[in-house]
């Protein structure tokens, strides 16, 4: 009939594909499903930890400390701090808070990791009363992964932006002697970052739209971690092998690039030749300086050094690891110091000054004084591409380990919720550091990405390392957390552990208390471009520090209350002395008084065992 036909022409021309359709969205949507719900994408048949998974091979844990220990502050600090403190007189006071302080905070870090297989929380089990530094570490390292997230945009943004050519920051090329402070303290570069890259407003109050093109690149950043995270080590271990390789191949490049080029060598002078000045060693502000920049240049107390040695093998050698990876961060500050340097020259020699009226620092010298530079060079874009894809690169790898400190301790914590859904919790703390990192690509945003990073990764950092040195030495034990490393690493001489028992019990706490003492006398209120912030956003910066160092005493209030709550509801839950039979002839055995003696004796040195502290480092 009529009717059928119709209903079969219906069915094949219009029900059949939209079915075929509906069955391949669902194929499609199942798939993507699973893969976020897979077993635990950390763990491979030939792990060591079968619960926890392990790093693939030595070379991606040694690529991956070494890409999350150098990180920024190697490229746009260190050179600012040695030309200001001496040139080549500042590594001595450098290299020998490298040996008191940075080699031995970083060896204690990364074998109280590797010895327990936990995460920066889940490691302070060795002394439950100080749990919550390791909570606090934790938030440090969120926190901070906000306005990273930004800093990697700002990078992105720069390198797309110098896909043209000329540069968008170029329009002084031409500049003479004649017209020195107009070059020299209104960079076009300083426009384009101020008016177009950020868009700033005029100060913290004046918040303003979202500025797209930063929110685009923040998008990017947020996708490209995510992937490399997406199933933990297994997978970040492998970005490695080029986001911790590239950035050394850049330097090189533009350090033979640099010292090619006219006024080369007066940079390097400046830097860390003739210019050095071995008078500055008599000033404590530049031993200061020199511990400052080693204590967070190490990435000492953000807990990812311990989240990435815990996914190491028990008996892998951490002592040489910690020599391998702290020598090649200093080394790639020396060596990021000449690359700089020698271009600032050659800007410098341009416009006819002195080097050091073209010397930033941080934010500065990345984005406006060292751009600047790379525009005066032939074929720029192609140097500018490559610096900015050297920023790009090794914050990544910082980043990495930061996200990587926050899905750690979440599936150590829930490991039957989270082990069979670490994509789906990347993709989801990825999507909230997004979210939370949009009110820095604001018209005000650079204003909040200088609060928290003044704020929060500042002195915090040197109270939470002070706790944990003072922990572990003398609370746990110093002597019992050698013998945990001879564990690890084989046994040794008492003579070999002198100089570690120094540095832990004495040399490296003292100089923590000195740098946390001096950076509280001499804090000065936090501004940028010489715009200071409000009176709320000083107190918005106080609370961010409380909302840290509170979870110290509230984990360490709640396990104190909880104990005793326990204790006494055990003992509320047992019967008494005076329950038995009421006439002794009746007790028997059982109810005698003697054994109900011997069972109170017991239950009495179970609760003082409760309450004793270990003094194994006496």
């Amino acid at each position: 009939s009529l009717f059928s036909l119709t209903s079969l022409f219906f069915l094949k021309v219009l029900v059949r594909p939209i079915i075929a359709y509906t069955r391949h969205k669902f194929y499609k949507f199942s798939t993507v499903w699973n893969f976020l719900n897979e077993q635990d994408p950390r763990v491979d048949d030939g792990d060591e930890n079968t619960e926890r998974g392990n790093w693939t091979s030595k070379k991606e844990y040694i690529l991956s400390m070494i890409g999350y220990a150098v990180g920024l502050g190697n490229i746009w600090r260190f050179p600012y701090l040695a030309y200001k403190n001496g040139g080549g007189a500042f590594l001595i006071p450098y290299f020998v808070m490298l040996v008191v302080v940075g080699i031995p905070l970083f060896f204690l870090e990364s074998a109280f990791g590797q010895f327990c297989s936990q995460g920066p929380v889940n490691v302070w089990r060795a002394v439950p009363l100080i749990q919550g530094t390791g909570v606090a570490m934790v938030v440090v390292s969120l926190i901070v992964s906000i306005y990273y997230n930004v800093i990697i945009a700002y990078s992105l943004y720069y390198m797309f932006a110098s896909m043209q050519c000329p540069l968008p920051w170029s329009g002084c090329s031409s500049c003479d002697g004649k017209h020195l402070s107009h070059c020299l303290y209104k960079y076009t570069c300083l426009l384009l970052c101020s008016n177009v890259a950020l868009q700033r407003s005029g100060g913290l109050d004046e918040t303003g739209p979202v500025v797209w093109h930063l929110a685009l690149c923040l998008l990017l950043t947020s996708i490209l971690v995510t992937a490399a995270l997406i199933r933990g080590i297994k997978s970040s271990g492998k970005v490695v092998y080029f986001t911790a390789t590239f950035p050394y191949v850049v330097i090189v490049i533009l350090l033979i690039r640099g010292v090619t080029l006219e006024g080369a060598k007066d940079g390097i002078d400046f830097y860390i030749g003739s210019q050095s000045n071995l008078t500055k060693l008599t000033e404590v502000q530049v031993w200061k300086d020199a511990a400052t920049q080693i204590f967070y240049s190490l990435s000492i107390g953000w807990g990812g050094l311990m989240a990435l040695a815990s996914y190491n093998n028990f008996h892998n050698n951490v002592f040489k690891d910690s020599f391998v990876v702290t020598l090649t961060n200093a080394g790639t500050s020396v060596l990021a110091g000449f690359a700089i340097f020698s271009i600032l020259g050659h800007m410098a020699h341009i416009y006819k000054t002195p080097v050091s009226k073209v010397v930033k620092e941080g934010f500065g010298l990345a984005f406006i004084a060292y751009p600047d530079a790379l525009s005066k060079l032939p074929i720029s874009p192609l140097w500018s591409i490559l610096f900015f894809f050297m920023l790009l690169t090794v914050g990544l790898d910082s980043q990495f380990a930061g996200i990587e400190v926050i899905t750690t301790c979440l599936l150590d914590a829930f490991p039957t919720v989270f082990k069979s859904k670490h994509a789906l919790l990347t993709v989801t703390l990825c999507s909230i550091l997004y979210l939370l990192g949009l009110p820095c690509v604001t018209r005000a945003g650079i204003y909040w990405v200088t609060l928290i990073d003044q704020f929060v990764a500042s002195w915090v950092l040197l109270f939470l390392v002070l706790l944990e040195i003072i922990a572990i030495s003398y609370i746990y034990g110093g002597n019992r957390f050698i013998k945990d490393i001879e564990m690890m690493i084989g046994m040794k001489t008492s003579t070999f552990w002198l100089w570690w028992r120094a540095c832990w019990f004495f040399i490296s706490p003292c100089i923590i208390v000195f740098l946390l003492i001096s950076s509280l006398v001499y804090f000065e209120p936090p501004n940028y471009g010489g715009i200071p912030y409000p009176d709320w956003g000083m107190t918005l910066g106080w609370c961010m520090i409380a909302f840290v160092l509170m979870w110290i005493p509230v984990v360490a209030g709640t396990k104190i209350y909880a104990s005793y709550i326990l204790q006494r509801l055990k003992s509320l839950c047992s019967p008494s002395e005076e329950w038995h039979p009421y006439l002794d002839v009746h007790r028997g055995e059982r109810y005698s008084e003697e054994r109900c003696h011997r069972r109170n004796n017991s239950k009495n040195k179970a609760e003082v065992n409760l309450n004793v502290i270990s003094s194994s480092w006496l």
